[in-house]
């Protein structure tokens, strides 16, 4: 269900109202300015996930708005406009705008675009948040993908390449069990063949030894009988 932040600044009430009432039904959350002093209050307490932008609004040009906007939010902003010419929506778009709808509009429309943007916004915040996550510790652990530094109780341990992609695939896919046939694939990216399993029972029972801590009874790489393993272990809250 639906939850994003709609910000919807126009000053004919009306269309304000129409467009909040669809994104009422669709599960968005609007809120309604009709001034441009309104949409950056609104905005800075908010912090919409999108935002309907009117091109003429009583206090200010809604470009003027836009670029004010873009200092303080990133979320994407869908312009109404009357005007219909290709430079207005040139510099409506230049001035930070991601969308441009004239008046009259269909709501359906306008629905499916911000619909579509969010998706796109999901999915950059998304891919933006694997990115930044290279490094991982746990009780004991700390691990850096993209350096390739695996540190036990603070003394390095060396992985071959084979045996780093593995351990890298649990991790990221903390307490999921993967079939040995599954590790295979993905790892050594070719079909697994009847006796591939015994190669990664392999790789996995020395990883489990490289990973032994002393005087410590941490499991790291748990077997789940008949089905394959998993990483057992959730990363520290505060990394």
């Amino acid at each position: 269900m639906a939850k994003e932040k709609i910000l919807v600044v126009d000053d004919e009430k009306a269309i304000n109202k129409l467009v909040c009432s669809y994104l009422t039904k669709e599960q968005f959350r609007p809120f309604s300015a009709y001034t441009g002093e309104e949409a950056l209050d609104l905005l800075k307490k908010e912090n919409p996930d999108l935002i309907i932008l009117d091109i003429m609004l009583p206090d200010t040009e809604g470009t003027a708005l836009s670029l004010d906007i873009r200092e303080h939010s990133n979320a994407p902003i869908i312009f109404l406009s009357c005007k219909t010419q290709e430079i207005d929506k040139i510099i409506a778009l230049s001035a930070g705008g991601d969308d441009y709808m004239t008046k009259p509009f269909m709501p359906g429309e306008l629905i499916a675009r911000i619909k579509a943007h969010l998706r796109r916004q999901n999915s950059l915040a998304r891919k933006a948040a694997e990115a930044e996550a290279s490094l991982y510790e746990y009780d004991g652990l700390k691990i850096d993908f993209d350096t390739h530094d695996l540190f036990l109780d603070g003394e390095p341990v060396s992985l071959t390449s084979k045996e780093f992609e593995i351990l890298k695939l649990l991790i990221q896919h903390p307490r999921k069990v993967f079939p040995a046939a599954q590790i295979f694939e993905t790892v050594w990216k070719t079909t697994c063949m009847e006796n591939d399993t015994k190669t990664v029972m392999v790789y996995i029972s020395t990883l489990r030894k490289k990973l032994e801590r002393k005087n410590h009874d941490t499991n790291y790489i748990v077997s789940v009988r008949g089905v394959g393993y998993k990483f057992n272990q959730m990363p520290k809250k505060d990394e």
